[in-house]
C-alpha cells in the first residue's frame, strides 16, 4: 500500500503496514516533513460490512480533536465511492511548521465497532536535505521503518521484541506499579496495562531491586529508574553530571550507541540528553551512561496499541456431548485474551474440560463435550475489546436412521442383522430371546459409525428366534426375527409343478410392493420350487433382466432366485415380475419396487413478520417427499456476516410456519430449514433473506367517544404504553358495522395526533371503532371499543348552568369590565338568546357571545344604564330553559338636599337634612358632617358614616359664628360635592366676661415614644390574636409594623388599628408559620421609635386519655 508523502519533497520507499479492525488503507507509521511543505494522510474505510456510515476523528496526542482546528492550516476532506463502498477520508497539513511535530491518530467508529491507527510526524529544516542525501550511501537495505535515516542500531546486538499493547490512558508508571504491587498482583497488573513478556519484566525488576543505591561522584541526578512510551513516539532520556565538560557515553544492552537521526545525543551546561525518534519494540531495552567508572541505569518499556476485536463470537445451540469452539479474531497476534464463564475466570490449569487455542489472531475456547451445566454466556476480554456468545444445550435424543429388518436363511448361510443410530459414539448390547448375545469364532458384534451389525455364521436351527438391540444409556430397543429355512430332499422322483415362494416378511410393505432407500442395496431371495427345476426370467416392465453382473443383476442359486440392486436409483422404481416354467407348468408373481429417499430442500424461506425478540417464518414444503411423507422440518438461524449457524429445535417441527424467539433487537439474522422423512435429512434450504426483529408498539390505551353527531363519530385515545425501538409513524383507524368482519380504513394517511372525527358513518347504525399504532415493524395489537356506538345525534335537554355568584344582584362600578361566562348544555346545539328588562339585547351596546357550551357577555366599560335584569333563553326546538341575571351599575351618590340649622342653644346646633336626589343606583349608606369658624374657615370633620339625616353639633365655641356641610355616602364612597347649610349658627356671649392673664401657646412638638411596650405572647394555631403598644408623638407618627424586620403592608391575615395612640395588631387565625419576631416602628419629622416582642404560635395537642 502507497505511504501518503509530504509533497514537494522525494517519496520515501512504502513501510509495511498491517491492515486490522476496519481500516482498508491507514496513514503511514511515520512520515519526515520539511518545515514550509504540504503533507497529506489519507485514511480508507470499507463500509460494506457496516449498518450506519462511519465517523471518523482525526487527534493529536490523546485527546485534541482536530476537527475543531479546520482552516487555513489544516484540511480535511471525505469522499465515498458507491462501486466499491469505500469511504476515503484526508488530512492535509499546510506548510508544515515545527509545531506540527508529535503523536496523531485517526479514529473511526460505527455503532459498535471502532478501529484507530497511530502516526507521527517529525518536522525537519529545509537545509537538512543535502544532509540526508550524503548521507543515503550509508542506508541499509534491511533498516525496516528506519530506512532512509542514518542508523548504526544494526550493529547492535538485537533485543528480543515483546508485544506489549498500548492503552489509551492517562500515564502511569508501570513500572513503580510492579514495585510496589503484590507479587499476586502482577498478572493482573499485567493484563490491564498490556504487558504480554510478564516474566521477561519481572527479571528485570528483580535485577532493578537488587542493585543497591549507591551515592555517585559523577552525577547530580541520575536517570530515572524508568520510561515508558507509546510505539512510534519520541522519547528523552535525562541525567546532569557534575563535570559540564565531561563526555558521556550512552550504552544500550551494554553495547554503545552511535549518534544517528534516530539516537540524537545532546550536552547543555551540566545536562546531557539521549532522544530516541521513532520507538519501535527494538527499543524496549536497558539503557546506561557512562561517565568514566561511573554509570546511571534505566529501562525503557514501549507499549504498543490496545487489542480490539475483529470477529465477535457467535452463539451455539447444541446437544449433550457435542464439541464447542467459541472462536474469536482479535487484531494482534500473540495477544492476550482472557475468556470467562458469566462472572468466572477459565483457566485451563484449574478444569480440564476447556481447552485453549491460538493460531495468529485467532483465539479459540473449546469445549469438548458440552452438559447441561455449561449452560450461560461466555465472555471474551482483551484490553481493548469485549465479546460474548449464549450457549444453549439441549438433552441428546437418539434417532434410529435404519431398523433392523427381519431375516429368513438356510442352514449353514449367514445371517446378518444390520441397524443405525443418529449417534456415531453410542454403544449397545445384543439380546436373543431376551438373553444376551456374547461373541464367538460363529457370531460376530461390529460397531463402525452409526452402524451397528450382529453376523452369525454357518446359521443352525436353534439360531432361529427374537433378536434385539438396546442402545446404553437410552430407552430404545430395536427388535427383528431370525426365521431358519428347513430344505427337504425328496428322493422319489416326481413331476411338480413350478411355485414362486415370496417372503412377505422382510422388505415388502404389502404382498407385493417392496420399499427400498435410495443408495441401500436390495437383495431378493425368491424361493422356487418345482421338478424338474424350473427355468427363472426376472422383467422389468416387458424388458426383461438377463445380467449376472453389474449394478442390477440376477444371481441363481439351487432352489433360489436371486434378484440384486447395487446402490438403488430413483429410475430403478417400476412393476418387476418373475416367471418360472417347468414342463409341469408355469407360475408368475409380479412386484412394485418403491424407491425412498430423503426430501427435497424445503422452497422459498422467508420472514413474514417480526417482534422484539422473534420473527415469524415461513416457507414452502419441498416439491419431491423423497417418496415417504415429510414428517417435518428441522430449522437453524445465524447472524448475518457469521459463519455459524444455530439450530432451533431438536424435535422434527410438521408445520411450515415457525415462529424463532430469543433474538436480538436490531440484529440481522438468516434462516435456513431440513425437510426431515422416515428415511432422512434432506440438504439444507437456501438462506433467507437478512431480516432484523423490531418489535411493534402495544396496543394505543383508553379508546373512548368524545362525541356522535349523525354522520360522524370522535374518537380520542392514548399513546401506546410500549413503543419500543422501531419508534411510533402514526395510527390507523378503523371500523366496520355490527356483525360484519370488513373493517374499513377510515384515514388514508397516518393520523399523528391522538384524536380523530370518522366522517360519513350511517345515521342510525351501530359501528364498532378501532384503532391501530404502525410502526416499521408494522401493525399494533389494535385497540378496540367495549362496545359499538350508535350514530345518532344524541338529544339534551337544554340545562343553564349558572354560576353561584350571578345568582344573587351583580354590582359592578361605572368604567369596570363585565365578562360573564354561562356554560351550558344540550344536544343538539342549543339556540342562546339575550333579552334585557324583557326586550331583546341590543348588541350594540352589549357585546354576546355564543359557543357549543356556554355563552358569554361582555361590556367593555359599564355605564349607568347598563343596570337592569339580564335573562338568557337556551332553546332546542320546542324545549327551552331560562335564567335570569341582575346587573347594577353603581355610582358616587349626588350632595344632600335642604341642609340647614334648625335651632342653636348654649354650645350646640341641631342640623337637618334631606337624603339626595342621586343615590348612585345603590342605598346610602351614611353622611359626613363638616363645620368651619366663619373666622378662619377650616373644615373640621364632626361625623363620619352617620346614618340618619339629622345631628346635633357640640362644643362650639362662645362668640363665633359657623357654617356647615354635608357630604352623601354609599358603596362607591363620598359624593364629589358637598351640600353648604343654609343659615349660619351664632353662638352668642353671655354677660360675663373673663379676664384671664395673657396665655402663650405651649409647643407640643415631640419625638414618638412609645409609652406602653410590647409583651411576648403564647398563642394556639388557629385562634385569633392581637398585640397592642401605646405611642406619643406630634405632629401625629407615621406607624410601621414588621415581622421579622419585612413590612407587613396590606396583608388581609392582619388588621392594623391605631386608636388615639393606642397601636393594636390583630392577627387572623395564627398558624406555625406566623410565629417569629414582630416590631412596630412609629416615625414623624422629630425622630423615631420602635418596640419589638416575640409571638410563639403552639400547636394544640389533646390530653391523652
Amino acid at each position: 500500500m502507497p505511504e501518503p508523502v509530504p509533497e514537494g519533497k522525494p517519496a520515501v520507499e512504502p513501510q509495511s503496514t498491517e491492515l486490522t479492525g476496519l481500516f482498508v488503507e491507514k496513514p503511514p507509521n511515520s512520515v519526515v516533513a520539511v518545515a514550509g511543505t504540504d503533507v497529506t494522510f489519507i485514511a480508507k474505510v470499507d463500509s460494506t460490512s457496516l449498518t450506519r456510515k462511519p465517523t471518523m476523528k482525526w487527534l493529536k496526542g490523546k485527546w485534541l480533536d482536530l476537527g475543531s482546528k479546520a482552516g487555513k492550516h489544516l484540511q480535511f476532506k471525505e469522499t465515498y465511492d458507491r462501486n466499491t463502498k469505500i469511504y476515503t477520508y484526508e488530512m492535509k497539513i499546510i506548510k508544515v511548521v515545527p509545531g506540527d511535530a508529535g503523536g496523531y491518530r485517526c479514529e473511526v467508529t460505527s455503532k459498535d465497532k471502532c478501529d484507530s491507527s497511530t502516526f507521527e510526524i517529525s518536522v525537519e529544516a529545509a537545509h537538512q536535505d543535502e544532509q540526508a542525501d550524503i548521507l543515503s550511501a550509508f542506508k541499509r537495505a534491511d533498516a525496516g521503518e528506519d530506512e532512509g535515516d542514518l542508523d548504526f542500531s544494526a550493529l547492535l546486538k538485537a533485543a528480543k521484541k515483546k508485544k506489549k499493547p498500548e492503552k489509551e490512558e492517562p500515564e502511569i508508571d508501570v513500572w513503580e506499579l510492579l514495585k510496589s504491587a503484590h507479587p499476586s498482583e502482577y498478572e493482573k497488573i499485567a493484563f490491564k496495562y498490556g504487558i504480554t513478556d510478564l516474566r521477561g519484566m519481572l527479571k528485570r525488576l528483580k535485577k532493578m531491586k537488587a542493585e543497591p543505591i549507591v551515592h555517585s561522584e559523577a552525577f547530580l541526578k541520575k536517570l530515572e529508574s524508568c520510561y515508558s512510551v507509546d510505539k512510534g513516539k519520541k522519547i528523552t532520556l535525562r541525567c546532569e553530571v557534575v563535570d559540564p565538560n565531561v563526555q558521556v557515553k550512552w550504552l544500550k544492552n551494554g553495547q554503545e550507541i552511535k549518534p544517528s537521526a534516530k539516537y540524537i545525543m545532546e550536552a547543555s551546561g551540566n545536562v546531557r540528553t539521549l532522544t530516541i525518534n521513532k520507538a519501535t519494540l527494538a527499543d524496549d531495552a536497558a539503557y546506561e551512561c557512562v561517565v568514566g567508572e561511573d554509570k546511571s541505569f534505566t529501562e525503557v518499556f514501549v507499549k504498543e496499541p490496545p487489542v480490539t476485536i475483529t470477529k465477535l463470537m457467535d452463539d451455539y445451540h447444541v446437544v449433550v456431548g457435542d464439541r464447542v469452539e467459541f472462536e474469536i479474531e482479535v487484531s494482534e497476534e500473540g495477544a492476550h485474551v482472557m475468556w470467562f464463564f458469566e462472572d468466572q475466570e477459565i483457566h485451563k490449569d484449574k478444569d480440564s474440560k476447556y481447552r485453549f487455542k491460538k493460531d495468529g489472531k485467532k483465539h479459540t475456547l473449546i469445549i469438548q463435550e458440552a452438559t447441561l451445566d455449561d449452560i450461560g454466556m461466555y465472555h471474551a476480554w482483551t484490553n481493548g475489546g469485549h465479546t460474548k456468545g449464549e450457549l444453549e444445550v439441549e438433552e441428546k435424543e437418539l434417532e434410529v436412521l435404519q431398523d433392523i429388518a427381519d431375516l429368513t436363511v438356510r442352514a449353514t448361510d449367514q445371517a446378518m442383522f444390520k441397524c443405525e443410530v443418529s449417534d456415531d459414539k453410542v454403544t449397545g448390547k445384543w439380546y436373543k430371546d431376551g438373553v444376551e448375545v456374547l461373541p464367538s469364532e460363529r457370531i460376530k458384534m461390529t460397531h463402525i459409525g452409526r452402524f451397528h451389525r450382529l453376523i452369525i455364521d454357518n446359521v443352525k436351527p436353534e439360531d432361529a428366534g427374537d433378536y434385539t438391540f438396546v442402545p446404553d444409556g437410552y430407552a430404545l430397543s430395536l427388535s427383528a426375527k431370525l426365521n431358519f429355512l428347513e430344505i427337504k430332499i425328496d428322493y422319489v422322483p416326481r413331476q411338480e409343478p413350478p411355485k414362486i415362494h415370496l417372503d412377505t416378511t422382510g422388505n415388502m410393505v404389502s404382498q407385493n410392493t417392496i420399499i427400498v432407500v435410495a443408495g441401500n442395496k436390495l437383495r431378493l431371495d425368491v424361493e422356487i420350487t418345482g421338478e424338474p427345476a424350473p427355468t427363472v426370467v426376472w422383467s422389468k416392465g416387458d424388458k426383461p433382466i438377463t445380467d449376472t453382473e453389474g449394478r442390477v443383476r440376477v444371481e441363481a442359486r439351487k432352489d433360489l432366485s436371486c434378484f440384486v440392486i447395487e446402490g438403488a436409483e430413483r429410475d430403478d422404481e417400476g412393476n418387476y415380475s418373475i416367471t418360472v416354467t417347468n414342463p409341469a407348468g408355469e407360475d408368475k408373481a409380479v412386484l412394485f419396487l418403491k424407491i425412498v429417499d430423503v426430501p427435497d430442500p424445503p422452497e422459498n424461506i422467508k420472514c413474514t413478520g417480526v417482534g422484539e425478540d422473534c420473527a415469524s417464518i415461513v416457507w414452502d414444503p419441498p416439491k419431491f417427499d423423497g417418496g415417504a411423507p415429510v414428517k417435518g422440518y428441522l430449522m437453524e438461524r445465524k447472524k448475518k456476516g457469521s459463519s455459524r449457524w444455530t439450530k432451533l429445535n431438536f424435535d422434527v417441527y410438521e408445520s411450515t410456519t415457525y415462529e424463532a424467539k430469543r433474538m436480538i433487537e436490531g440484529v440481522l439474522y438468516e434462516m435456513r430449514v431440513f425437510a426431515v422423512n422416515s428415511i432422512g435429512m434432506s440438504q439444507p434450504s437456501l438462506s433467507s433473506k437478512p431480516f432484523m426483529p423490531i418489535a411493534p408498539t402495544s396496543e394505543p390505551t383508553r379508546l373512548t367517544v368524545h362525541d356522535v353527531t349523525d354522520s360522524t363519530c370522535s374518537l380520542k385515545w392514548l399513546a401506546p404504553e410500549k413503543i419500543g425501538a422501531g419508534g411510533l409513524d402514526g395510527y390507523v383507524i378503523e371500523y366496520c358495522k355490527e356483525g360484519d368482519t370488513e373493517w374499513v380504513v377510515a384515514n388514508q394517511e397516518l393520523c399523528e395526533r391522538q384524536g380523530y372525527v370518522v366522517r360519513g358513518l350511517p345515521v342510525g347504525e351501530k359501528i364498532n371503532f378501532r384503532v391501530v399504532a404502525v410502526n416499521m415493524a408494522g401493525r399494533s395489537p389494535p385497540a378496540l371499543m367495549s362496545q359499538p356506538v350508535t350514530i345518532r345525534e344524541i338529544v339534551e335537554h337544554p340545562k343553564i348552568r349558572l354560576p353561584r355568584d350571578l345568582r344573587t344582584k351583580y354590582i359592578r362600578r361605572v368604567g369596570e369590565k363585565i365578562n360573564l361566562t354561562i356554560p351550558f348544555q344540550g344536544k343538539p346545539r342549543p339556540i342562546a338568546t339575550w333579552f334585557k328588562d324583557g326586550k331583546p339585547l341590543d348588541e350594540k351596546i352589549v357585546n354576546v357571545r355564543n359557543s357549543n357550551v356556554d355563552s358569554i357577555l361582555f361590556i367593555r366599560s359599564a355605564e349607568r344604564e347598563h343596570s337592569g335584569t339580564y335573562e338568557l333563553v337556551l332553546k332546542i326546538e320546542n324545549m327551552e330553559d331560562r335564567a335570569s341575571i341582575n346587573i347594577r351599575i353603581v355610582d358616587k351618590p349626588g350632595p344632600p338636599l335642604n341642609v340647614r340649622a334648625t335651632d342653636i342653644w348654649g354650645f350646640n346646633a341641631a342640623l337637618e337634612w334631606e337624603p339626595p336626589k342621586d343615590d348612585g343606583n345603590c342605598d346610602i349608606s351614611g353622611y359626613t358632617i363638616q363645620k368651619a369658624d366663619m373666622k378662619t374657615k377650616e373644615w373640621f370633620t364632626v361625623y363620619e358614616h352617620n346614618r340618619r339625616t339629622n345631628c346635633t353639633v357640640s362644643d362650639l365655641v362662645m362668640g363665633n359664628e359657623y357654617m356647615f356641610r354635608v357630604y352623601s355616602e354609599n358603596l362607591c364612597g363620598l359624593s364629589e360635592e358637598p351640600r353648604m347649610s343654609k343659615n349660619t349658627a351664632v353662638i352668642a356671649k353671655t354677660g360675663l366676661e373673663l379676664k384671664s392673664k395673657p396665655y402663650k401657646e405651649k409647643d407640643m412638638c415631640c419625638s414618638p415614644k412609645f409609652t406602653q411596650p410590647l409583651v411576648d405572647r403564647s398563642v394556639v394555631a388557629g385562634y385569633s390574636t392581637a398585640i397592642s403598644c401605646a405611642v406619643k408623638g406630634f405632629p401625629k407618627p407615621k406607624i410601621v409594623w414588621m415581622k421579622n424586620k419585612m413590612i407587613i403592608g396590606e396583608d388581609p391575615k392582619y388588621l392594623m388599628q391605631n386608636n388615639q395612640g393606642v397601636l393594636t395588631l390583630n392577627i387572623r387565625k395564627p398558624s406555625t408559620f406566623d410565629g417569629g419576631k414582630y416590631s412596630c416602628m412609629a416615625v414623624n419629622e422629630l425622630g423615631k421609635d420602635e418596640v419589638e416582642c416575640t409571638l410563639n404560635v403552639r400547636v394544640y395537642k389533646e390530653p391523652e386519655k
